[in-house]
């Protein structure tokens, strides 16, 4: 390196190597200078400090000839240090660069990280003089080239997906097929037993719970545990060290290369509403100290104070264009230089939030839909934050879909046998029209779930009442309080036979009912075997055997069983496509004479009445579908519930025709049969699915083709 810095290019932002220098350019619209800091190849060492010499359109840049990729470097910023304006600029505290494509080293916690005097009584309105670079990490510059060869995205259509939501580093770490340095890593991810297993189940698609680089809290490590989630980002653009086996950026690229090869997609977790700096009381890493008025929602008139709409202390103000631009530029380097094929957004609602409110035309959703790169890949949201305004399930903006707890809620209530159920659940069966059926979305908008990694698993729905997060250190007050669960007798593990068996019967219910409802469905991994993390809700600080997957379960009977009925599940959803439907179902069509597209019956197979509908002692309802094929044929598929803690007997609706009985979740492992008379014995707490056809008319009849 010639240690001269030239002025370089304002374009593109973060650290870009072209063979034979290395350009920097970040932007900061309030900063009087902007220094780059270079360390030794530990990181411990700064050994030059220059300013960038230029500044364009707000951007400060600097060219470094003979500089190569593997550098490491940091940034220092120079300007008015006024809390009370918003302005927190403190030239001790090194940054790291918002575009890091990598990053080396983690925060150590220490005083010095702060850019006030942590302990004065004047709080944040003093300056701190430390240099922060000893506890910082830093940033690397990096070379994108990787051999994709033949990789193609398997462009999986949406109604034909099923999500299967993971941690990176729980779904692996005790599995003992998986050489020991790699698991919890992207190297087990796309593992050979890794990828058998997703083949097994039949899902199309790996949600990653947050891969980009995070922060480990200080209240956390000061307690001994750990930010398990990821939900704490501290680089949009780096993925997060502790996931690669062997430090290269490139396992990460193999990994999803053998997963897209396998057909299988990768959804991102990704966190752009907040960062790790928390509130205006956090540490100064990286966005606080390069422009906090910019970066940051600040209250109108108390710019001293960060706006929380995310509950984490600070809410990234993606109205300012170039903060928007870094959110942008990041999905699209995801895109680009990793292939991934979504992205599902934490609190959505935030990024969508303009000062008027929640818009789903705001700046962020419009320039997501309208990028060449991006509305190509999935999109979902969550659609939800504590901010005003913030439940807005159903509506987010065409081309998305929606975590819908609405599903969650009223699977877990209806199976457990609550009263006047039946509207709402008939309606999160249908594709939850009644919330996304506006602007043509379709039914795959709803992201169909009976457990997530926030709140219980499966099991654990069906075996705790109350929440059990004590290892989390807050007394046991976080995490949900209303589960909607059931133990049935016992709270929390039991050798109880009848315990167990209502328990399995009604997971399999409601796996059933997720798997078959219009939608699309995702499963927690590890419910599929029936995995626990003891009662505890709100897992998001257990690294450790509580939020680890326990695959020795799979081995078992039990696990074993229910692993193949989920496979069995989804491998009939598959089959069938009218359990997948690519349209909303009204009940206005007749694919085949006296037959709607979709109907619902009580268990004498009667249309349900407007008073029964409402009538909250009535919990059995039945549903039925039924979808015209090309040849002339109707399949009408009949789903029969029973919530009741009796066996019921289920009467087919007319017209009485030969019925297939595809699934029975009180008896998983029973072969198809058909049912020799109009009546199917439903039994306690469990789904039954039929099967029957309407065949083509002849030719020329009235109900033909010739006269359709």
């Amino acid at each position: 390196m010639s240690g001269v810095l030239e002025p370089g290019s304002p374009y593109p932002l973060g650290a870009t190597w072209d063979g034979l220098g290395v350009n920097f350019a970040v932007f900061s619209a309030h900063a009087e200078q902007i220094d780059l800091c270079l360390f030794d190849p530990s990181g411990r060492r700064e050994i030059a400090r220059m300013p960038l010499p230029e500044k364009t359109d707000e951007v400060f840049h600097g060219y470094l000839p003979d500089a190569r990729a593997g550098l490491l470097y940091g940034f220092r910023a120079h300007g008015p240090y006024e809390p009370q304006d918003g302005h927190r600029f403190n030239p001790h505290k090194l940054l790291l660069d918002p575009y890091a494509k990598q990053i080396a080293g983690e925060v150590r916690w220490s005083d010095a990280l702060y850019g006030y005097r942590l302990h004065s009584p004047r709080a944040d309105l003093t300056m701190d003089r430390r240099d922060s670079a000893p506890a910082m990490p830093k940033a690397v510059v990096t070379d994108d080239v990787f051999n994709w060869g033949d990789d193609r995205p398997p462009n999986t259509p949406w109604s034909d997906t099923v999500i299967y939501e993971a941690h990176v580093r729980g779904l692996t770490m005790l599995r003992q097929d998986i050489r020991a340095h790699e698991r919890g890593t992207f190297a087990a991810l796309a593992s050979p037993p890794m990828i058998e297993h997703y083949k097994r189940l039949g899902v199309t698609a790996i949600e990653l719970l947050p891969i980009h680089a995070f922060l480990q809290d200080r209240v956390l490590v000061e307690k001994g545990l750990r930010n398990y989630w990821g939900y704490n980002t501290l680089g949009f653009f780096a993925p997060e060290a502790r996931y690669l086996s062997d430090g290269s950026l490139n396992e990460l690229k193999v990994a999803i290369r053998r997963l897209h090869a396998a057909g299988l997609e990768v959804i991102l977790d990704v966190v752009y509403n907040h960062t790790a700096e928390g509130s205006e009381l956090g540490p100064t890493l990286s966005f606080r100290g390069l422009d906090n008025a910019s970066y940051y929602r600040l209250i109108e008139g108390e710019p001293r104070y960060c706006v929380n709409d995310t509950g984490t202390g600070n809410t990234v103000n993606l109205s300012h264009p170039r903060v928007l631009q870094v959110v942008m530029d990041s999905l699209r380097y995801w895109v680009e230089a990793y292939h991934v094929d979504g992205f599902r957004f934490d609190l959505g609602v935030t990024l969508g939030r303009e000062a008027h409110g929640f818009d789903p035309g705001s700046g962020f959703f419009d320039a997501l839909r309208q990028d060449p790169t991006l509305a190509r890949v999935k999109l979902i949201s969550e659609p939800w934050d504590i901010g005003p305004g913030g439940y807005q399930l159903g509506h987010h903006p065409p081309g998305f879909a929606e975590w819908n707890d609405r599903f969650r809620d009223s699977v877990r209530r209806f199976w457990r046998g609550d009263g006047g159920q039946r509207p709402e659940l008939a309606a999160r069966l249908a594709g939850s029209s009644d919330l996304f059926d506006r602007r043509s979305r379709k039914p795959w908008a709803s992201i169909n779930y009976v457990a997530s990694h926030d709140g219980y698993t499966l099991a654990d729905a069906t075996s705790y009442v109350a929440r059990h997060n004590h290892a989390n250190g807050e007394e046991n007050r976080d995490g949900h309080h209303e589960n909607y669960s059931a133990n049935w007798g016992v709270e929390g593990p039991t050798f109880d036979p009848i315990i167990r068996t209502i328990r399995g019967r009604v997971a399999r219910a409601m796996l059933t009912t997720t798997i078959f409802a219009n939608g699309t469905p995702m499963l927690l991994a590890g419910d599929e075997f029936g995995r626990s993390q003891r009662g505890n809700n709100n897992a998001y600080a257990q690294d450790n055997e509580i939020s680890w997957i326990d695959w020795t379960l799979a081995e078992e009977d039990e696990g074993a069983a229910l692993t193949a009925f989920v496979a069995r599940l989804i491998a009939l959803r598959k089959a069938q496509p009218v359990l997948r439907s690519k349209n909303f179902l009204h009940g206005r069509e007749e694919p085949a004479p006296g037959v709607l597209d979709i109907a619902w019956f009580d268990e004498h197979g009667e249309p349900i009445s407007a008073e029964a509908w409402n009538d909250p002692a009535e919990r059995t309802l039945t549903l039925r579908r039924a979808e015209r094929r090309e040849d002339g044929s109707t399949p009408i598929l009949t789903l029969m519930l029973n919530p009741t803690d009796k066996d019921r007997a289920f009467r087919l609706p007319s017209p009485g025709l030969p019925t297939f009985l595809l699934i029975d979740s009180a008896r998983p492992d029973a072969p198809e049969r058909v049912v020799d008379r109009e009546v199917v014995q439903v039994a306690a707490k469990s789904a039954v699915l039929g099967l029957s056809l309407v065949p083509s008319p002849e030719p020329g009849s009235p109900s033909g083709p010739s006269g359709a």
